[in-house]
């Protein structure tokens, strides 16, 4: 997969494309990722990469020059709309985007090419989004002071789906959202930390125990923090039931 993520400030990539899951995936040869700096396809001597909104109002506009002379760069067949097979899947950055999901992360991981747009300021001129972009996506509810922190996320959560990246792909099977569900709690040595102990059952060597154990687990920890994802989760007979017990089980102080 290539990666080319366009931004004013390359620099902000330059150490955590040399961090954690990024580095695997370089190393191994299934990621190639590069910060192209959007200043450089600028003409003036100020090398401008913003402008005041038409209109009026507070704060700057990312200029569209700059992107469209960017992406002609990196994949010059997302501007002209040829070979169309090969053409890259270009994402904005944007708090107005969809909410990025595991989902997501798992649809961007089969593709060969992204281009990630980090917007500034108060956006991006809006023709970038309408002729340029494939999709506009955002990682919560908050304003970061740029697309970058975002890109980054992006980044990170593809990377660690591409092959041989895992070491045991069961490591993303299990991970949050992966199964539409929140993680189990995990422990680890000593069995005894300060008089606080490690569940029995996960010290038993019963597998069966412990898959049903985490399973029930995880559904609880989503009960309790995320229910609405549960709406959408593929759940058996015998989750149904677990969830309808702990509803029970809950105190009556939390029912009012």
């Amino acid at each position: 997969m290539r990666v080319d993520i366009l931004t004013i400030f390359p620099e902000f990539f330059a150490a955590p494309l040399d961090l954690g899951m990024p580095r695997i995936a370089r190393e191994r040869g299934v990621l190639e990722a590069r910060a192209v700096n959007l200043r450089e396809f600028t003409d003036d001597s100020h090398r401008t990469t913003d402008d005041k909104p038409f209109g009026g109002g507070a704060g700057m506009v990312m200029l569209a020059e700059p992107i469209f002379r960017a992406v002609e760069s990196v994949a010059p067949g997302k501007v002209t709309g040829s070979e169309p097979g090969s053409r890259a899947r270009l994402i904005v950055l944007t708090p107005q985007g969809k909410p990025f999901t595991q989902d997501d992360a798992l649809r961007l991981s089969r593709q060969a090419h992204l281009v990630l747009v980090c917007g500034r300021y108060k956006g991006v001129d809006e023709r970038v989004s309408l002729h340029l972009a494939d999709e506009e996506l955002s990682v919560g509810d908050f304003v970061l002071s740029g697309g970058e922190p975002a890109a980054l996320c992006v980044l990170d959560a593809v990377a660690r789906l591409l092959p041989g990246v895992l070491g045991d792909f069961d490591s993303a099977e299990s991970d949050s959202f992966h199964s539409g569900l929140l993680d189990c709690a995990y422990y680890t040595r000593p069995a005894d930390f300060r008089g606080i102990q490690v569940p029995e059952v996960l010290l038993s060597g019963d597998h069966g125990r412990i898959a049903r154990h985490r399973r029930q687990e995880a559904l609880r920890r989503t009960w309790e923090r995320r229910p609405d994802l549960l709406a959408r989760a593929e759940l058996t007979e015998a989750d149904r039931r677990y969830l309808a017990r702990v509803e029970r089980e809950r105190p009556e102080t939390e029912k009012e």
